[in-house]
């Protein structure tokens, strides 16, 4: 065992000290320290052109990933272990009049303890063995171990027959844009330096999966993410004629109804079940407020995989929505003729049926029936919409399908379903190649090794639960799944373009080796010192070890 608690420990609380919310110049600040700090490592000192400060590609906002490679000298291989982990954080706005501190580790604990706090964090803040403050968790610590094992192996460079890289990014906490940067400099190492690429290990904090439970996991693969949208459109009308239309928002309502937590939308796979669909925004596109009932509603939801693909996703989804539409208009249906035996007014008979397309199904539509006037004036749509700074990926591709929609010579009420963020791709390690095997392998002779250390179980599951970057650094996706993203996104291309061959020439087998604790994201985010600062460098260390030591 690595008596490693105390550097790592240190090295936490040097990166939590540094304030790196994304989004923001203090992305640009950490990598710039941190990559001071492992250039003045002897090693590197040495040999400088092994650790480089990169910049993103293709943003507005300067900030930079760190990436650094210890070359072994123990033999002649060239495999190759990557060791990932983010720097940024989320905001700061939770803490309130402690802002000042939240990265201040040791004044935060005593300011805790002066507050009322639930049992637990009590327990934990007065026992001395929980770390505080934003970024501890989520992802810091994991990123200590990581620079602590750099370190190591820069000094004892005979013990690795192979090579070592470590790839600390930003950005992971929005777009994951420093990750897919990272690729293209992996890749080109991979090329210059004939590195085979083995194994991945990420850092990424783990916590409790229900009340009580005492197991630290570790995680073979991640699930996947994606944010299934819905433009849907009604019939509008005078609110004092409202039977006369069709209210979008109705629609909505059911189709949530529908969608939100549903357990048959999970996507077992492994013998494990991700969280279930839910919704993360739902609104009408009306600008101001008239008696006229909205012309059209937008919602999406976050959506967890383990083996569907992003096809799969649609095809289900299209069912769903058809069978929400139906819901919608009997519902609508029943309520009117309740209502005109109330009122006297005489029932007419709704003129609606479901409607549901994808929106590749409409762009086609479109094309066939307008041709070069519709590409041509999209084209020049889209690109005026980039002008509007004050629309993330999310409302820019909502307002594509908006424009689009108003060439459709079929107006009648219709939900489009369609992709409007980043798509984090699932990975299943399932033993199929032999770098799967061995990195399975490894993991479990590494468990094995360390689990007399340390009190609580050690477990390992299949998928880490939670969006991260371990999705961009393998694909398990075919080109049909892929497809489906790049014709179902609005945005693609303009707003948002992610290069999957980059993923596809690296694509690596992953695990995730994190931090445990609570609160991630929260005020009283915090860690478990003896696990995340002792006893996570020494299961990636053995992992290490039995892969190219």
């Amino acid at each position: 065992m690595l008596r490693c608690k105390e550097e790592v420990s240190s090295l936490t609380k040097e990166l939590v000290n540094i304030e790196s919310i994304v989004n923001t110049d203090g992305e640009k600040e950490i990598g710039i320290e941190l990559y001071n700090l492992i250039s003045n490592f002897p090693y590197f000192i040495k040999n400088p052109s092994q650790v480089i400060l990169s910049q993103t590609r293709n943003e507005t906002i300067e900030r930079y990933n760190v990436l650094a490679f210890v070359k072994g000298t123990k033999g002649t291989s060239n495999n190759t272990v990557i060791l990932i982990g983010h720097m940024d954080t989320v905001g700061i706005d939770d803490f309130n009049h402690l802002s000042e501190i939240a990265t201040r580790p040791d004044e935060l604990v005593e300011e805790f303890k002066k507050e009322v706090l639930s049992p637990l964090v009590r327990e934990h803040a007065e026992s001395g063995e929980w770390m505080f403050g934003r970024g501890s968790l989520d992802m810091k610590s994991g990123l200590a171990s990581n620079i602590y094992l750099l370190k190591y192996y820069s000094e004892h460079p005979e013990e690795l027959d192979g090579n070592l890289v470590l790839v600390s990014e930003c950005d992971e906490e929005d777009s994951s844009n420093g990750i897919l940067s990272s690729l293209k400099d992996l890749k080109a190492w991979k090329e210059e330096h004939n590195f085979n690429y083995i194994g991945a290990i990420n850092s990424d904090f783990v916590s409790p999966r229900y009340e009580g439970d005492e197991n630290r996991y570790i995680y073979k693969g991640t699930v996947g993410k994606l944010l299934p949208s819905f433009f849907i459109t009604g019939a509008e009308t005078h609110v004092g004629s409202c039977f006369e239309g069709l209210d979008p928002n109705f629609l909505a309502a059911e189709l949530t109804r529908h969608i939100d937590y549903n357990p048959d939308l999970c996507d077992e796979a492994l013998g494990e079940i991700p969280a279930p669909p839910v919704s993360l925004k739902q609104m009408d596109l009306k600008p101001s407020y008239t008696v006229q009932t909205a012309l059209s509603a937008y919602v999406y939801y976050n959506f967890f995989v383990h083996s569907w693909s992003p096809k799969d996703v649609l095809e289900r989804l299209k069912v769903e929505a058809t069978i929400a539409f139906q819901n919608a208009l009997e519902l609508y249906t029943e309520r009117y003729k309740k209502y005109c035996e109330m009122s006297g007014e005489p029932y007419r008979e709704t003129i609606w049926t479901p409607r549901v397309f994808t929106y590749e199904e409409m762009n086609d539509l479109l094309v066939d029936e307008h041709g070069e006037a519709y590409l041509s004036h999209m084209e020049s749509f889209k690109k005026e919409l980039l002008q509007d700074d004050s629309l993330d990926i999310r409302m820019y591709a909502a307002r594509v399908v908006e424009e689009a929609w108003k060439w459709m010579p079929d107006k009648r009420p219709a939900m489009i379903v369609f992709y409007s963020s980043v798509y984090s791709p699932r990975i299943a390690l399932s033993g199929e190649t032999e770098n799967e095997r061995n990195l399975i392998s490894a993991l479990d002779e590494a468990v094995l090794a360390v689990q007399p250390e340390y009190e609580h179980p050690i477990v390992i599951r299949n998928f880490f639960p939670y969006i991260s970057d371990m999705s961009f650094v393998a694909l398990n996706d075919d080109e049909e799944g892929i497809s489906a993203i790049i014709e179902n996104n609005p945005s693609w291309g303009t707003k948002h373009y992610v290069n999957f061959q980059d993923i596809r020439d690296i694509n690596v087998p992953i695990i995730n080796i994190g931090p445990y604790g609570y609160d991630a994201h929260k005020k009283y985010e915090r860690l478990e010192k003896k696990f995340s600062l002792e006893i996570v460098p020494n299961l990636t260390n053995e992992v290490i070890r039995r892969l190219i030591g």
